[in-house]
């Protein structure tokens, strides 16, 4: 009975190392290089947001005006914080889901944007928001300068 249970185990585990080194040779994520201002709460929560959704996140606390513009960014778009991840420009409290998405289907695109501080968003979800969920779009910011919507959040 012994060496049918060891059968057993050794069979098991040799079935289980195929998905054991899928999962270990999955690609790590690019680093995710975010400007913000050193003050600002919500973006260091976005930033915790990341991190906790796989992201290496390289934070430059020089605010983020000036590094909107050089990255093209159109200023309509803006936020508290601006992002770049594999040459892509990350705008405002998109969440890590939408740059996953991004990564993933490689859009010929600037970015993504979520103008303004929408409350709900990531980094805009603290306890001091309460239950309150503003509607907001996740825009594709396309390279002429318009934007189509990507992903709409709690739109009814």
């Amino acid at each position: 009975m012994n060496t049918n249970r060891r059968q057993l185990l050794l069979a098991g585990a040799a079935l289980a190392l195929p998905f054991a080194a899928t999962a270990q040779n999955k690609p790590a994520l690019p680093v995710l290089q975010v400007w913000k201002d050193p003050n600002c709460g919500c973006c260091q929560d976005w930033v915790v947001h990341l991190q906790a959704n796989g992201f290496a996140v390289q934070v430059f606390d020089s605010g983020n005006t000036a590094m909107r513009r050089r990255l093209q960014m159109p200023e309509r778009y803006g936020s508290c914080h601006t992002g770049l991840v594999a040459g892509y420009v990350i705008e405002g409290h998109v969440p890590a889901r939408e740059i996953h998405r991004l990564l993933a289907e490689k859009p010929q695109a600037i970015g993504l944007a979520v103008p303004g501080m929408p409350v709900g968003s990531p980094g805009m979800d603290a306890p001091i928001y309460g239950d309150r969920k503003d509607p907001h779009d996740v825009l594709l910011v396309l390279r002429d300068g318009n934007a189509r919507v990507f992903q709409s959040y709690f739109r009814t």
